[in-house]
């Protein structure tokens, strides 16, 4: 087969390549034409998160960093379909585009990982904590003021890197991302959700299509998860509600109790870690969309006026 019935546009990191794989597969499975050699390709794309490393994500632009230029091949049509790491992703996408299929969500939660103590809580007093991500800055500072928390770019395996050099005592990363990558065995703790709840949609790789793309769509419809669907939808909301981004700490979890009930819990904290809100609420599965605007309502009107407007930490990455 000379022209591929499907292309698979992905970032070129090696988390992000599994994870087209991963659609790939799931792909060539559900329907044997696409089975046949040749008749999917995967196209790697260059981001702007990629190219520019040395400027935390807040100080160049936040979310969206990862997505727009893949969003543009698909617009243009050079390639059918979008494989992203959902939590990257902004609320507000291209016209014309839309999040159409969520793979089953891998645990959500995040890992420590140090050479220097088993747990967050017992890393000796000034240690040095290498992240980039604002939400796990703010919650680190909220649980260990003492601790120094510093930027940190680059893709899992080169932040690994710096841990074992000994340039940070710690960092903290996606457990889903490491499990993808077979680096469990790097774990050092897995956070337990109280102290460290996850970024919205964190575990969930997501395909994004052309909206009206009848034929991609229908590949797509029989991988969709439909309670990863919801759950993101739920946290999604909640993100659009307080207007989220890279330049805004926001936590949250959806969770889906005996297959129709979900509840939310989310948290919003000042970037320096002094000030956490949280609120929790349940309800049907089917108003996953509702309850995250109005888990967002409830955090904005008890947060109150400017309690995002601290400066945002942006040194330059170690």
């Amino acid at each position: 087969m000379t022209t591929p019935l499907l292309r698979i546009g992905t970032r070129g990191s090696p988390l992000a390549l599994i994870q087209a794989e991963a659609i790939r597969q799931r792909l060539a499975a559900a329907h044997p034409e696409l089975g046949a050699p040749g008749a999917l390709e995967v196209v790697t794309i260059r981001t702007t998160g990629d190219l520019v490393r040395d400027r935390t994500l807040a100080a160049i632009g936040g979310k969206g960093l990862f997505t727009k230029e893949i969003e543009a091949a698909l617009l243009s049509h050079d390639i059918d379909l979008a494989v992203h790491s959902l939590k990257d992703m902004p609320t507000q996408l291209p016209d014309g585009l839309g999040i159409v299929c969520h793979l089953p969500r891998a645990d959500p939660r995040d890992a420590f990982v140090s050479a220097r103590a088993k747990r967050l809580l017992d890393l000796p007093q000034g240690a040095v904590v290498g992240s980039s991500a604002l939400r796990r800055q703010a919650q680190i500072l909220h649980a260990r003021p003492d601790l120094r928390v510093v930027p940190l770019r680059g893709n899992v395996e080169t932040r690994l890197g710096k841990v074992s050099d000994g340039k940070v005592d710690a960092t903290l990363l996606a457990l889903a991302g490491l499990a993808r990558l077979g680096l469990e065995s790097r774990v050092t703790e897995i956070l337990s959700t109280d102290l460290m709840l996850p970024a919205p949609a964190q575990g969930t790789i997501a395909v994004e299509a052309r909206a009206g793309d009848d034929r991609v769509l229908r590949y797509l419809a029989p991988l969709d998860d439909a309670a990863t669907a919801a759950r993101s939808t739920a946290e999604r909301a909640l993100l659009a509600a307080l207007d989220g981004s890279c330049r805004t700490p926001i936590a949250a979890l959806a969770e889906i109790d005996g297959g129709d009930r979900l509840t939310l819990q989310a948290r919003i904290i000042r970037p320096d870690g002094t000030e956490c809100h949280e609120a929790r609420l349940s309800g049907a599965v089917a108003d996953a969309a509702g309850i995250g605007r109005e888990v967002g309502e409830r955090l904005r009107a008890e947060a109150g006026p400017g309690f995002f407007d601290l400066p945002i930490p942006e040194g330059t990455p170690v």
